[in-house]
């Protein structure tokens, strides 16, 4: 099982309920909505460490 790193994240209830509904649209928790879209930044901006294998991560269209 992948380790994860449990912090407290502080956001002004607009951004929130933008990002609640954004994660409702999408059928993920808001928690699972923020990790995707931060790994999408990483990724896009080229600072996500390329891993070994298959990824896990769905492309857009969710197949």
């Amino acid at each position: 099982m992948v380790k994860r790193k449990s912090f407290l994240l502080r956001l002004d209830p607009g951004t929130y309920e933008a990002l609640r509904g954004w994660a409702d649209d999408e059928m993920r928790s808001v928690n699972a909505q923020i990790e995707f879209l931060l790994r999408r930044s990483l990724r896009d901006a080229g600072r996500l460490p390329k891993k070994r294998g298959k990824s896990k991560e769905q492309p857009a269209g969710g197949e």
